[in-house]
C-alpha cells in the first residue's frame, strides 16, 4: 500500500487505519507509514481526534501498538474486536448516525460565523452526546463561552479571563439589545429571561453533572446521553439565537 491508496474522504480514510491496526494485531502489517499518515492528520482535526481510540492517540506507530494489543487479547477474535469496538463512536459520528436533523441548520450557522472556533466547539459537543455524556455536558458550556466572547469580541465590548458564563451572556445579550431590562413588551421579556436562565442552568448542570472538576463521593445523578442531548442542544438553540442576532445587527446600516 502507497500513498496514492489513501481515499479522499475521512470516513474512508478511517475504514482504512482500522484496517491496518487489525492487520497488525493479527499477523503484521507493512503499511505502518500509512498509519503514521493517517494519525497526523486525524491529530490535527479537532473532532476526530477526541472521537479516536485511545490507542491510536498513545502509540504513534504500530511496533508500540503491538504490545498494547497483545496484552489486550490473547488471541486474533478478540482483538478485532476490540479494534472495532474503540473505532465505533467515530464512524458513528462520520455516517450522522448521532445527529438530529435540527443539528444541520446549526451546524451550518455557526460555521458560517466561525468555521475554526465555534463550529469545531458545536461539532465536538454533537460528536460526544451519545458517547460522552459527561464531557458533551463540559462542551455544552464551552460552546456559550466561545460564542459570547467571539461577540463581545467582534462588538469590542471589554471582558475578563475570571467572567464565568453568565456574565459574559449577559454582556453579550446587553451589545446585541437582548437583555430583558431593554424591552418593555413582556412576552419578549418572558423569552430573553427564559434565554438567561437557561444559560444559567446549563453552568449549574456542567458543575454538577460533567467531567470539568473533581467530585467527592456519589454522583446524584449520573449523566445520560439524554442530559448530555438537553445541554447540547439548548446550547446550540442560545448560540444560533446569538449569531443570528448578531448577523442581522451586522446587516443593518
Amino acid at each position: 500500500m502507497d500513498f496514492d491508496d489513501i481515499p479522499s474522504s475521512a470516513l474512508e480514510q478511517v475504514a482504512m487505519m482500522e484496517g491496518i491496526l487489525v492487520a497488525s494485531a493479527t499477523g503484521g502489517s507493512p503499511d505502518n507509514h500509512i498509519y503514521e499518515h493517517l494519525r497526523r492528520e486525524f491529530m490535527n482535526d479537532p473532532v476526530i481526534r477526541d472521537l479516536l481510540p485511545s490507542f491510536v492517540r498513545t502509540y504513534r506507530n504500530l511496533n508500540s501498538f503491538w504490545p498494547h494489543i497483545k496484552q489486550e487479547a490473547d488471541n486474533y477474535a478478540g482483538r478485532r474486536q476490540i479494534i472495532s469496538a474503540a473505532f465505533t463512536p467515530l464512524v458513528d459520528h462520520l455516517e450522522g448516525r448521532n445527529n438530529a436533523p435540527a443539528d444541520k441548520d446549526a451546524t451550518d450557522i455557526l460555521e458560517r460565523f466561525d468555521a475554526d472556533g465555534v463550529h469545531a466547539v458545536w461539532a465536538k459537543a454533537l460528536a460526544r452526546r451519545n458517547t460522552d455524556p459527561e464531557g458533551a455536558i463540559t462542551v455544552a458550556r464551552t460552546l456559550l463561552e466561545t460564542v459570547t466572547k467571539r461577540i463581545l469580541d467582534e462588538t469590542s465590548v471589554p471582558y475578563s479571563d475570571k467572567d464565568d458564563l453568565p456574565k459574559l451572556y449577559s454582556s453579550a445579550a446587553q451589545a446585541l439589545t437582548l437583555a430583558p431590562s431593554q424591552h418593555t413588551e413582556e412576552p419578549i421579556k418572558a423569552i430573553l429571561g427564559g434565554a438567561m436562565n437557561l444559560v444559567n442552568g446549563i453552568g449549574t448542570l456542567r458543575n454538577r453533572l460533567s467531567d470539568s472538576h473533581g467530585r467527592g463521593g456519589a454522583l446524584p445523578v449520573k449523566p445520560s446521553p439524554r442530559h448530555a442531548s438537553l445541554a447540547v442542544n439548548t446550547a446550540g438553540a442560545i448560540a444560533v439565537f446569538l449569531v443570528e442576532t448578531y448577523i442581522d445587527r451586522q446587516s443593518k446600516p
